[in-house]
């Protein structure tokens, strides 16, 4: 019951630290749209993007995959949790934070969020190219992205708040997947401070190019 334990936490950081791996490259390519190009650059990159078979049929589906994996296996361990604990918690680690004892909630949240992001981009571009089937426009992309938040107050506030959601699940989650693989002791502090500054940098980055586009 130990080692199935151990393997789930193995498997949920495993999964965790892919997920960063890629809203890293989510992020980098979303920051060329501030770019003062017209969105030519984000443009030619979404568009390869959107079109590369390798990108489109392996490593989509691959990404699709590891989201759900480690929402469920989170789901899981939260269960397992649960059931383990002969009563309920009143008095937490004094060194735990909102974040740490609240992975579930900031969990939901960020997976309403997913689902929100998903019909406004990737259900769309679904619909453009493979149900219409409209012919390839390389230039639409920055066009759609700033569609989705000028004027639109709600949906801007909506998606701000799910980045700060995120950059505090990422706070803890960052250093506990490392902490899960076997990386720490000496290396604690350094994944503590890394932590920091990964989740701020994502999280802000991300609100950024909402607030951007939105003004």
């Amino acid at each position: 019951m130990m080692y199935s334990s151990i393997i789930k936490k193995i498997l949920m950081a495993i999964s965790g630290v892919f997920l960063m791996i890629f809203l890293i490259q989510h992020l980098i390519i979303n920051l060329t749209s501030l770019l003062p190009d017209n969105g030519a650059t984000f443009n030619t990159i979404s568009h390869f993007m959107g079109h590369n078979p390798i990108v489109q049929f392996i490593l989509q589906p691959i990404l699709i995959f590891g989201v759900f994996f480690h929402f469920i296996m989170g789901f899981i361990l939260e269960f397992s949790n649960f059931q383990a604990r002969k009563k309920k918690y009143i008095i937490y680690d004094a060194d735990a934070t909102w974040a740490s004892k609240n992975m579930i909630i900031s969990g939901c949240v960020i997976l309403a969020f997913l689902m929100l992001h998903f019909y406004d981009f990737w259900i769309p571009e679904i619909d453009y190219k493979y149900i219409k089937g409209y012919a390839m426009d390389n230039s639409r992309y920055f066009h759609e992205l700033q569609e989705k938040f000028q004027g639109d107050s709600v949906r801007t506030i909506i998606y701000c708040f799910s980045f700060i959601l995120l950059g505090l699940h990422l706070n803890h989650g960052f250093s506990s997947s490392f902490q899960s693989m076997g990386v720490g002791g000496k290396q604690k502090l350094f994944l503590k401070k890394l932590a920091i500054s990964y989740s701020v940098f994502v999280s802000f980055g991300f609100i950024i190019i909402a607030l951007f586009h939105f003004f």
